[in-house]
């Protein structure tokens, strides 16, 4: 299989950022109730000095982990690090008393990633392209392949606001420990003013990740349903069946938080835990009312985490561990009819 870190020369935490009249925010007839002036992508990345391919080459050559890379970028730049001071970083321009939607997506290949604005909170109102409950944090944990739309009206003084973009990790695992920076800044002369600061959280904030991943829940409401059906145990899942899978993560030399990604399908995330999955206790604290729906999910280091789907679509996500081997196939079968089976393929097409 071809090496996907290539994909580290196009892709970053991407913050993005348009005008446009009052919107009504519509996914199956939702509608948020605030009038949005703008909308900014942000995007989250790593960079390396070296060739890339070169990095994953030599690592499996020696039998070792990839150098960390040497800094992390947002919208493809780093701010002000060491040696590239002057870099003021990526800026983005707001007015005051609007209010403006934050697309915030991690393309890094290894590291999960905190996300702050200095004096600024931060409604999130949708993950992986599916609308939460909406809650206010002033910080977001976000893992590689995971996306993050959040609300901030900008009502402080004019003025420079620091942005900034640090790692996660709670084990003992070499990062990149440094801090990606940026700024939000207010329409008007603000060319004299000191830029508001804020601090990254600590690198090993397990508390601070925790919050923001328990505080995602889905819409479900009597208007907006969400359906947790009842789990079916197979192993060659049957078209339409439920699949209840419980990742676990208790690598006995170096856990560490997994991000993975389920290709072709969204997933509810029903659990999750520190330790080993308990399959007579932990189920009983299950959340079947309104778990988060998304398509990319943390395992947290040395525990694990309950999702379900419905295998309707007949078809780990650090990139170091994808290479080591880290991944593996489902097989959906098909239902009736051409509308529920895989496309056969054409008869041209060549053959191994």
């Amino acid at each position: 299989m071809a090496s996907t870190w290539l994909q580290v020369v196009a892709l970053t935490v991407i913050l993005v950022a348009w005008a446009f009249p009052r919107v009504d925010c519509r996914i199956r007839n939702y509608k948020f109730n605030v009038v949005m002036t703008n909308t900014t992508r942000l995007c989250k990345r790593e960079w390396w000095r070296s060739d890339t391919e070169a990095v994953i080459d030599q690592a499996q050559k020696l039998g070792q982990a990839p150098n960390v890379s040497d800094a992390y970028t947002i919208n493809g730049n780093p701010g002000s690090v060491t040696g590239c001071l002057a870099n003021g970083g990526f800026k983005l321009q707001v007015d005051q008393g609007k209010t403006y939607m934050l697309r915030i997506v991690n393309a890094a290949l290894n590291e999960e990633l905190f996300f702050r604005i200095a004096n600024h909170k931060l409604t999130i109102v949708e993950v992986d392209a599916v609308y939460v409950k909406p809650f206010t944090t002033d910080t977001i944990i976000i893992a590689p392949g995971q996306t993050t739309n959040a609300i901030i009206t900008t009502t402080q003084k004019l003025g420079k606001y620091l942005v900034t973009v640090s790692p996660f990790m709670d084990a003992p695992i070499a990062v990149d420990n440094l801090t990606a920076t940026a700024s939000l800044y207010y329409s008007g002369d603000v060319t004299s003013t000191i830029t508001k600061l804020v601090a990254p959280p600590p690198q090993n904030s397990t508390r601070v990740a925790n919050n923001f991943i328990n505080s995602l829940k889905s819409l479900n409401s009597a208007i907006y349903p969400t359906k947790i059906t009842k789990v079916q145990s197979y192993i060659d899942f049957p078209y339409n069946s439920t699949v209840q899978l419980v990742l676990q993560d208790t690598g006995m030399i170096a856990p560490e938080s997994h991000p993975i990604h389920l290709h072709g399908f969204n997933f509810f995330v029903v659990g999750r835990g520190i330790g080993n999955f308990n399959p007579t206790k932990d189920p009983k604290s299950f959340n079947l009312v309104d778990p988060v729906e998304r398509n990319t999910v943390g395992v947290p280091t040395g525990g694990w985490t309950a999702i379900r789907f419905r295998a309707d679509n007949p078809d780990c996500h650090l990139e170091v561990h994808t290479t080591w081997g880290l991944k593996m196939a489902y097989v959906v079968d098909n239902g009736e009819g051409p509308l529920e089976s895989i496309i056969p393929p054409p008869s041209d097409l060549p053959k191994c």
